[in-house]
């Protein structure tokens, strides 16, 4: 048998020798350095997780972080439509839909039960994106798990810098070592922001689709999740296409990731969600506004607590109010025009259903020209004048002169109004110098009365705002805002009594049963008498229904109507404010930087803006008739007989009309 032939041993050469002598070397020094920088290194991150450990706070202090509170607005049926401040409930991850969970986790965090707190897998990932997107290593994704953006909600800042991830590390690990996975998942899905003022999908659920995050459906538990990426963007309310194409790619992970079944799957995509009636309608936005600057701020702007707050509020009436401002401006405006407008209603007492603030009026802070802007009211200032005059003793049959008026103002000189139409129709009555809005006679009416008078009857039926001291205070030189000035009109219909325009009903807090607040009882001021309030709304009816009142535009068939029209100099104020036995409403038009308007009177199109929601809001109800009082006797029409002296129209008898007549002419020299 032949002998195995044994291979000989290859001895390395020198280099060889040299070379794994070099590298042993290397690798000890490296070890050495490696394995002391380890153990520094996880020394420190020991201590610092042991400090965090101790600083961390029980978790249910962590699960509302809201700075201020939320203000929930219910209308008058006690159904939501707005919402102010930070919205916030908090509910337990346990106690949300299962089918939440699934999505938050499977959009955030696929991982999230099983690392601890950190995933390196996740943020090479991410580097590795954010390289090849051409955004330095730590700029973009981020790699984050819950428990890290939980970390960065409540204890970091939100920039991205390397000393911050540093720093993530052993507090992640204190979270995971101090919490439970519930309870970090609680955290997080009660302090992420989701859009539209939300924090914590409670909230969102309630915003978006008016119920509770316990019971949303697999469509609705994807679009909450996919607010996570970016709130603003994908929030329903702004862009609802944009927010069900992001909840379907959460959809899509969550059947990969086994979280759905495919006939869920299926179901989600076929019906999509949708929001709630009160979220899709997105209107009051000037209403709840101005209710907000009405109560008190520390249940308001300043709130910590969750508010709830009843209004008078009616939808239906604000629909209607858009409805026909849209109209007109379509059908009557011309397209590109700059004009603004704005309406209040209201009903008699001055609880206030609608105010639109102003064409496309629907973010939250928008200027509201309803409440904020003061505009002169010109001639819709004149039922003051002649409320004022009426309790001085004129009747609305009694006859007054339109003829040339100069007043000498002293430290200004004299003064001469203009009537509107640059002309004088000498005799009338004072009835139809009211529906005429003839100037001469105003100012008239307001030297009889006195400006102290007017100014005084002004303020109590409720205009707020600074009156001037001079005789054009009866020309409605004055700022005011529609909504004092619309209150205002409301005491006429309402007896003489004060109409305080108020929106607030109640406050409480949410869950509380007793109110903090209550304005369900409106004190009652009789500022007018119940007669001077019926002539005036029967010489306010006369600028509807007469032949030569500037109002008749207003005129709705078949019901009484009352108003005053109002148009300031070069016409930078259009006005029609007025009521009928259900409601009041003012109307103004104007541009915002006081540009004049071009053929556009307070008879024009604000009279047939208020005439089209009139008409729409009264089309069920039954015609009621005005509380007016006619005149005392019938009203003889006075040609106008500009030739004649003044003298020849009195009666030959005294009567009312003659001395006042007598009165006048001492005091301007007729």
């Amino acid at each position: 048998m032949a002998k195995a032939t044994k291979t000989p041993v290859r001895k390395p050469g020198a280099i060889e020798r040299g070379l794994r002598t070099v590298f042993r070397a290397v690798f000890r020094v490296v070890w050495a350095i490696g394995y002391r920088v380890a153990l520094v290194f996880g020394l420190v991150v020991g201590l610092a997780t042991a400090y965090y450990y101790g600083e961390l706070p029980d978790a249910d202090a962590l699960l509302d972080g809201r700075e201020r509170g939320s203000v929930t607005l219910l209308d008058r049926n006690g159904d939501v439509f707005a919402w102010r401040g930070e919205q916030g409930d908090v509910l337990t991850a346990a106690e949300m839909s299962p089918h939440l969970r699934n999505a938050v986790i499977a959009t955030e965090d696929k991982r999230f039960y099983s690392h601890l707190g950190i995933s390196p897998r996740g943020i090479a990932s991410a580097i590795r994106i954010n390289l090849r997107e051409g955004r330095s290593a730590l700029k973009g994704h981020g790699g984050s798990t819950i428990t890290q953006q939980v970390i960065k909600l409540v204890f970091l800042s939100q920039e991205q810098t390397l000393v911050r991830k540093v720093k993530e590390v052993p507090y992640a690990l204190a979270m995971e070592l101090k919490y439970s996975k519930d309870e970090i998942l609680s955290i997080y899905m009660n302090r992420a922001y989701l859009g539209a003022s939300t924090t914590g999908f409670e909230a969102a659920s309630q915003r978006y689709f008016g119920k509770s995050a316990r019971v949303v459906s697999p469509a609705e538990a994807a679009m909450l999740a996919g607010l996570l990426k970016a709130p603003s963007r994908f929030a329903p309310t702004s862009d609802l296409e944009r927010a069900q194409g992001r909840a379907n790619l959460v959809l899509a992970l969550m059947r990969a990731q086994g979280r759905l079944t495919e006939e869920e799957y299926d179901e989600a995509r076929t019906n999509p969600a949708r929001l709630s009636r009160s979220a899709a309608q997105q209107t009051g936005g000037a209403f709840a506004d101005w209710v907000m600057t009405e109560a008190p701020d520390y249940l308001t702007s300043r709130t910590t607590e969750d508010v709830i707050v009843s209004t008078t509020f009616d939808p239906e009436v604000q629909r209607l109010a858009e409805g026909a401002l849209a109209r007109v401006f379509e059908t009557q405006v011309r397209e590109g025009s700059k004009a603004q407008a704005a309406i209040v209603v209201m009903d008699k007492n001055g609880a206030v259903r609608a105010v639109v603030g102003g064409r496309g009026h629907g973010g939250v802070g928008q200027f509201n020209r309803a409440t904020q802007a003061m505009r002169q009211p010109g001639a819709a200032f004149k039922p003051f004048v002649y409320a004022a005059g009426l309790e001085a003793g004129i009747t609305p049959s009694d006859i007054i002169v339109d003829q040339p008026v100069t007043i000498n103002v002293p430290g200004s000189g004299p003064w001469s109004p203009k009537n509107y139409t640059r002309d004088f129709k000498g005799p009338m009555t004072i009835a139809e110098a009211f529906a005429r809005s003839t100037n001469t006679a105003a100012v008239r009416v307001s030297e009889t009365a006195g400006r102290k008078r007017v100014r005084a009857v002004a303020r109590d039926l409720g205009i707020g705002s600074p009156l001037a001291a001079g005789p054009s205070v009866a020309l409605g030189v004055s700022e005011v805002s529609l909504m004092e000035l619309t209150g205002a009109y409301a005491a006429f219909l309402n007896t003489g009594q004060r109409a305080r325009p108020y929106g607030l009903l109640e406050m409480r807090l949410r869950r509380a049963e007793t109110p903090l607040l209550t304005n369900r009882e409106q004190p009652r001021y009789q500022i007018v008498s119940p007669q001077v309030a019926g002539r005036m709304t029967y010489m306010m009816n006369q600028v509807v229904e007469a032949p030569w009142g500037t109002g008749r535009r207003a005129a709705i068939p078949g019901r009484m109507v009352a108003g005053k029209t109002g148009t300031t100099q070069a016409a930078r104020d259009a006005w029609f404010v007025g009521f009928t036995a259900d409601y009041v409403a003012g109307v103004w038009m104007g541009y915002d930087d006081n540009t004049p308007h071009t053929g556009v009177t307070g008879g024009g199109l604000p009279a047939e803006i208020w005439r089209q929601l009139m008409s729409d809001l009264h089309a069920d109800q039954p015609p009621r008739p005005l509380p007016m009082i006619l005149p005392e006797r019938p009203v003889a029409v006075v040609q106008p007989q500009p030739q004649r002296p003044a003298s020849h129209s009195k009666p030959a008898a005294p009567t009312i009309g003659s001395l006042l007549e007598s009165v006048l002419g001492g005091i301007f020299g007729n």
